[in-house]
């Protein structure tokens, strides 16, 4: 909260990992510091821009979005991207997930959002089981491929359709994990080319 934007930019030069550099890390660390002063938490700052209207929650993440972005010239930030501009939003969402649910899984801490209104975060993963099992007949994992997913476990499970993100993710990633014979099960045909398309 007391560091300058330049002492941030200090502290993470020269730093870089995948897409994010250390000057992205300390703009964000800073709004992150002028945010809380402003609203008094995040979870304010993004309770401000929430409708309880709206039918999911990107409305208000857009709105939290473009605060963290606001005076930062329009460039773009990986750690902060905007639902406007069609990213999946993958971390975003699975950082609401945390925040909004309160399980086993996620500890919760964030009031005045309800669990229906978030969106299945979307990664490579969740994309090819998803694809695999029919949910989603998109090319391309963006912020429409993780609303019409959404949609899908909404039918199921109206209260709380981001419930199966976790599982389903964890046996994307697992090496040790069956999937191929999982999917088998569910259509009850072989999957591969559509899982291993090389």
């Amino acid at each position: 909260m007391g560091s300058s934007a330049k002492k941030l930019q200090s502290a993470f030069s020269g730093f870089k990992h995948r897409f994010t550099t250390g000057v992205e890390i300390a703009a964000m660390l800073f709004k992150t510091g002028e945010l809380i002063e402003q609203y008094g938490s995040l979870n304010k700052c993004f309770i401000e821009g929430f409708n309880g209207d709206d039918e999911t929650i990107i409305p208000g993440l857009s709105v939290f979005a473009k605060r963290f972005n606001s005076g930062n010239n329009d460039s773009k930030n990986s750690l902060m991207p905007d639902p406007d501009r069609g990213s999946a939003c993958k971390r975003l969402n699975l950082f609401l997930r945390w925040m909004v649910r309160e399980d086993d899984v996620d500890p919760g801490g964030w009031n005045g959002i309800p669990a229906s209104k978030l969106v299945i975060p979307v990664d490579t993963h969740m994309y090819r089981i998803c694809s695999s099992l029919d949910m989603t007949c998109r090319r391309q994992a963006d912020m429409q491929t993780a609303i019409e997913i959404t949609d899908y476990f909404r039918e199921i499970s109206p209260d709380d359709p981001v419930r199966y993100d976790f599982a389903i993710t964890r046996l994307g990633i697992r090496k040790d994990a069956e999937t191929e014979l999982f999917l088998y099960d569910c259509l009850g045909k072989s999957t591969t080319a559509q899982i291993n398309p090389d």
